[in-house]
C-alpha cells in the first residue's frame, strides 16, 4: 500500500494549527519572547548537534521533586519516561516501577533562558493527588502510575493511570486502570473512567494513549490505547463513556524483530502494539490511524471509522480493515511515533539505534524514504517518548532504561535528557524535507 497523503490534506491541517497557535498566543496575556516563552538571563544550550539544530533542553543525573520530604524520595529509583508540552508547562511522567517515587505525573515551568537545566519536578496537579496512602489502599482520587500523556486538540490533558505498583518481585494492582482527563492549566479533573474488568484488569501493558477529536466537537472524543503485553487495542468513547477492544495479529510482536540489543544489553522484551498516531482529518471526519508493535520493523494502518464502530470489535473486523503499509528496515524497532500534521512528516523513536528517524508521508513507506535526524550512542540511549507541539517543535526524551533494568546507572553522570528541535530545521536536507 502507498503511504501517501495529498498536499491539500496536510495544508488543511496546517491552516488549522496556525489558527490554534494564534488563539494560544492571545490567551497568554501578552507574555512574549522570541521563542514564545518568558525568561531572564540568556542561557546557552549545553548541547547542540553539528548543525546547531537540536538542543539538549534539560538533563538530570537523578530526579528530584519539589514539596516532598527526604523520606518520600529515593532519587535513584525514578525512571522518567514521558514528555509533553502545553504552553509554558513541560509534563514529565515517572511510572512507579520502584519505591521512593513520590509523584508519577509532574511538570516543569519552561524557562528557555534560565541557568537551571536540571530543575526539580513539580507534582501535577498537586502533592495530595500523587502521594500514595501509606498502606497503598485504593483511592480513585489518587494517581498511581502514569507512563505517557497526551494533549488533545481541545487543550485537555489525557493519560492512563495503570493503577499498578511495579515493585519487583511482587507487583501490586492497587486499583483498576483508569483514563483521566484534566485541565493542563488549572489541574482540575474533567473526567475519570475506569476500565471495565471484562476489558482489562491488569495495568502492566498500557504504554500510551492517543486522542482523536475534532476541536469543533470536543465531547465526541475517542481515545486509542495500545496494550503491548496482551496485544490488544482499546477504544474509549467520551460521549458514550464506554470502552471496547480490538484484537488482531498486527498487534503482536514480530518474531523477526525480537532480538533487541541496546547499549550492549540484550532486552528480554515481548512488546507488541506500543504507539498510535493520527493522520490528517478528512472533511467527513475520517482519518488514518497508524500503529506499530515495538518489536517490529513494520507500520500498519486502520481507519478511525473502523475503530469507532463497536460492532467491528472483538474479532469482527474484516480482513482488509487493518493492513501493513510498509517497513522501516532492519534494526528499526520503535517505541513512540508522532505524525506532524503541519508538515506531513512522521517521527519515530528508534530504540535499537539510539536515534530519532523520520519519513515523509507524501512518499511510499519504504526504508529508503526514512532518515535519521538525531542519534547519539552515549547521550540518547533509549528514546522513550516523542511529541510535536502546537508551535512546530519536536520534543523527545531519552532515559538509559536498559542500564536501569539490567545494570546500574552512574549517578555522577547525566542519565535523563529532554531534547528539542524545530521540525522544519531538523528534517532539512533529508529525504523527509517538505516545502510546506
Amino acid at each position: 500500500m502507498n503511504f501517501t497523503h495529498t498536499i491539500q490534506e496536510v495544508v488543511n491541517c496546517k491552516e488549522k494549527r496556525v489558527k490554534k497557535e494564534e488563539r494560544d498566543l492571545h490567551s497568554r496575556d501578552g507574555e512574549a519572547s522570541t521563542s514564545g516563552y518568558g525568561g531572564n538571563s540568556f542561557h546557552f544550550p549545553t548541547y547542540l548537534d553539528s548543525n546547531g539544530l537540536l538542543t539538549e533542553f534539560y538533563k538530570w543525573k537523578e530526579m528530584n521533586y519539589e514539596g516532598f520530604g527526604t523520606n518520600d524520595v529515593i532519587p535513584y529509583n525514578s525512571m522518567p519516561v514521558g514528555v509533553d508540552r502545553f504552553k509554558n508547562k513541560l509534563f514529565i511522567t515517572v511510572p512507579r516501577r520502584r519505591p521512593g517515587i513520590p509523584s508519577s505525573l509532574n511538570y516543569i515551568e519552561i524557562d528557555e533562558f534560565g541557568p537551571d537545566r536540571s530543575p526539580k519536578l513539580r507534582p501535577f496537579p498537586n502533592i495530595e493527588t500523587n502521594l500514595l496512602h501509606s498502606d497503598h489502599h485504593a483511592d480513585p482520587n489518587k494517581i498511581i502510575s502514569v507512563y505517557r500523556t497526551r494533549i488533545d486538540e481541545c487543550n485537555r490533558l489525557w493519560f492512563v493511570d495503570t493503577g499498578r505498583l511495579e515493585y519487583s518481585p511482587n507487583q501490586t494492582q492497587i486499583q483498576p486502570l483508569s483514563i483521566w482527563i484534566m485541565n493542563p492549566e488549572t489541574g482540575a479533573r474533567i473526567h475519570r473512567f475506569e476500565f471495565p474488568a471484562q476489558i482489562q484488569n491488569a495495568g502492566n501493558g498500557v504504554p500510551s494513549i492517543t486522542v482523536d477529536v475534532d476541536p469543533r466537537d470536543c465531547e465526541n472524543a475517542f481515545a486509542y490505547i495500545p496494550d503491548l503485553r496482551y496485544y490488544k487495542l482499546y477504544v474509549y468513547s467520551l460521549k458514550q463513556n464506554r470502552m471496547w477492544k480490538f484484537e488482531h495479529e498486527a498487534f503482536n510482536m514480530d518474531q523477526n524483530a525480537k532480538d533487541l540489543t541496546i547499549d550492549g544489553f540484550q532486552l528480554n522484551f515481548i512488546d507488541g502494539i506500543f504507539s498510535i498516531t493520527l493522520g490528517p482529518r478528512q472533511p467527513n471526519g475520517e482519518r488514518i490511524v497508524y500503529f506499530h508493535p515495538m518489536l517490529s520493523f513494520n507500520e500498519f494502518q486502520v481507519s478511525n471509522r473502523v475503530l469507532q464502530d463497536e460492532t467491528k470489535a472483538n474479532g469482527n473486523t474484516n480482513q482488509n480493515d487493518i493492513f501493513l503499509i510498509g517497513n522501516r528496515g532492519p534494526n528499526s524497532q520503535s517505541a513512540m511515533h508522532h505524525f506532524d500534521l503541519g508538515t506531513g512528516v512522521m517521527f519515530f523513536t528508534e530504540v535499537a539505534k539510539n536515534a530519532v528517524s523520520c519519513v515523509n508521508s507524501f512518499f511510499p513507506f519504504v526504508p529508503t524514504n526514512h532518515a535519521i535526524v538525531a542519534q547519539d550512542n552515549e547521550k540518547m540511549i533509549y528514546p522513550s517518548d516523542l511529541k510535536v507541539d502546537s508551535q512546530g517543535f519536536l520534543w523527545f526524551f531519552t532515559n538509559n532504561m536498559p542500564r536501569y533494568i539490567y545494570s546500574t546507572l552512574d549517578s555522577s553522570k547525566f542519565n535523563f535528557r529532554v531534547w528539542r528541535a524545530r521540525v522544519r530545521d531538523i528534517v532539512r536536507g533529508t529525504v523527509c524535507q517538505t516545502s510546506l
